[in-house]
Order: C-alpha cells, then structure tokens, then sequence
C-alpha cells in the first residue's frame, strides 16, 4: 500500500476493474458508494452490502473529496 492509498482509504490500478477507483484492499468501486447515497441510502446500508470495505475506508474517502472539492483555485 502505498502512502496515498494509506491516507485516502482508496486506489486504482489498471489490472483491478480496469482502473476504475476501489475502496483499498478491495474491488468495491467508490462509485458504488456515491450511487447509494444518491439513492438516499446511508453509509450504514453501503457497508452493509459491502462488508469488505471499513467505515473508516469510507469516512476517509468523504474527506478526501471534501478537502479536493474545497481546495481553494490555483
């Protein structure tokens, strides 16, 4: 696991699902994550489904997009 990969909970890699971005450790696409809360579901249900990935895999991953959308334009 690289530093990165430690830090945001997250990663993608050309050989798991095409490069698409998984919760580190498994095949879980963040993206499954952003559709079940845009269906109105909870972190709770997500991790339900997915037992592989950690609420604090998610948590990371919520702040790590929180920090890059509030970042401040270069």
């Amino acid at each position: 696991m690289d530093s990165n990969e430690a830090t945001n909970g997250y990663h993608s890699d050309r050989e798991i699902l095409g490069g698409e971005s998984v919760f580190a450790g498994t095949r879980v696409p963040v993206k499954t994550l952003l559709d079940y809360l845009e269906a109105g579901e909870t972190i709770d249900d997500f991790l339900e489904g997915f037992p592989s990935v950690t609420r604090e895999q998610v948590i990371q991953f919520i702040e790590t997009a929180k920090a890059e959308l509030l970042e401040p334009a270069s």
